[in-house]
């Protein structure tokens, strides 16, 4: 047996006397979390041991008691633990070696960092949610929920509230419908190239918003800070970069879910995205060249989403019984498939690779894929037989070809498990 864990975010149905509950849960949660972080911050100053969670606990109550600016006795119990739960991990990973991004935990600020977890103590009945000091709150149920409800965590964004409800379940083992397998060679001007002749076109969600985004930020800078005008505007420009994530989300689902119900073995680059995207200014001593050059480029990279594809990928891979693998990107684009010579000069112009050596001519991306493919089923253990013999029989040509489904620049709601349709092989 094989324990799933599936999240379920719903936006809520709030009302003003419930949203003035909801913050203050919020204010609550955040007023601890910055207190304790602050303490902990000074005792590093002082060459001081942090205070882990059990001690933090114990302080928890002394300030419940005293008279603090923020009424914690009215908050929910298990709320503030889970910050300090939170934070104790927070640390945990600052401190841990093994971390590849580790950073100190920072303080949260209102409006931009609320949010609260109950572990414990909440209902889901139909389309509302019953959470403790707070009351029954209608959702709007998108999709039925599967499994044991285990936690629930609070949010907000810019355009209301939400809830995300994990759930675990117990499943058998999954064995993949496919035998068939598939390598991505990810890009910004495709977004994902495969062996077989599909190149998907991206999105770019926040490209074609840039200059919405402008217009509301100009008017913002001239309106007079913390106005009622001004806080109006600061809510536009969330809502707007909310629709830019919903669309690039709804994209990557839709193209991770149709890749991942089709191929049991998916092979893509394992790229490095921080280091791709470092910022090209240098220092005063040393000043970068091309800045502006690379800026747009950082933010077109961005803009993609590839490690949230890749992520997608994985989870999905593991639901169906897949595979994911990550292979070393160096040289796929340049080297050749059939000689293996490796010369910048192979790609004359973006779109098309020619090998300087035996003339051996592809689609650039596409050969990159292919490349790819053969890494990873020799990762995977495939003799050299098998790889040619798979490669000579993969199909030529070229199509481009959207997500199937809705228009891929709008979001879409997840539909439930049970009207899921498995999609065809690509022909």
């Amino acid at each position: 047996m094989l324990l799933l864990r599936k999240g379920y975010r719903f936006k809520l149905k709030t009302d003003p006397a419930i949203e003035a509950a909801l913050v203050r849960q919020a204010g609550c949660a955040r007023f601890v979390w910055n207190k304790a972080l602050e303490l902990n911050l000074r005792r590093l100053d002082a060459s001081q041991p942090i205070l882990r969670y059990a001690d933090l606990w114990r302080l928890l109550k002394l300030w419940k008691r005293s008279e603090e600016r923020v009424p914690l006795a009215t908050a929910h119990a298990q709320v503030l633990q889970q910050k300090l739960r939170g934070l104790d991990r927070a640390f945990s990973d600052a401190f841990d070696k093994s971390q590849p991004l580790k950073r100190m935990p920072v303080f949260k600020k209102r409006r931009r960092d609320d949010s609260f977890r109950y572990p414990q103590g909440f209902k889901l009945e139909g389309n509302r949610i019953y959470l403790p000091k707070i009351g029954w709150v209608r959702f709007f149920k998108s999709r039925e929920i599967e499994g044991v409800p285990k936690n629930v965590t609070v949010s907000r964004a810019a355009d209301g509230w939400f809830i995300s409800n994990q759930t675990e379940m117990e499943v058998s083992a999954p064995v993949h419908p496919s035998t068939t397998y598939e390598a991505l060679d990810l890009g910004v001007q495709v977004f994902a190239a495969t062996v077989r002749g599909e190149l998907y076109e991206p999105l770019h969600s926040l490209r074609n918003r840039l200059r919405q985004l402008a217009r509301l930020q100009r008017k913002l800078a001239r309106q007079k800070k913390f106005s009622a005008n001004w806080r109006k505007t600061v809510q536009r420009i969330g809502r707007v970069h909310r629709r830019i994530a919903d669309a690039r989300l709804g994209y990557l689902h839709k193209l991770s879910t149709l890749m991942s119900n089709n191929h049991a073995v998916i092979i893509v680059e394992n790229l490095r995205i921080a280091n791709m995207t470092r910022s090209a200014k240098g220092t005063v001593e040393k000043p970068g060249r091309n800045v502006a050059q690379k800026s747009r480029l950082n933010r077109a990279i961005l803009d993609q989403g590839w490690g949230l594809f890749i992520r997608m990928l994985e989870y999905k891979q593991n639901w169906c019984g897949g595979l994911l693998l990550k292979v070393p990107p160096m040289n796929s684009s340049i080297g050749c498939s059939e000689c293996g010579h490796i010369a910048p000069a192979n790609r004359p112009v973006r779109e098309l690779f020619r090998c300087m050596r035996c003339g051996h001519e592809k689609h650039a991306d596409i050969h990159a894929a292919r490349n790819l493919l053969r890494r990873g089923l020799k990762l995977f253990g495939f003799s050299e037989e098998n790889i040619e013999r798979s490669r000579k029989e993969l199909p030529e040509g070229i199509r481009y070809k959207p997500v199937e489904g809705k228009s891929a620049g709008s979001p879409v709601k997840q539909e439930p498990a049970g009207t899921r349709k498995v999609l065809p092989l690509p022909a």
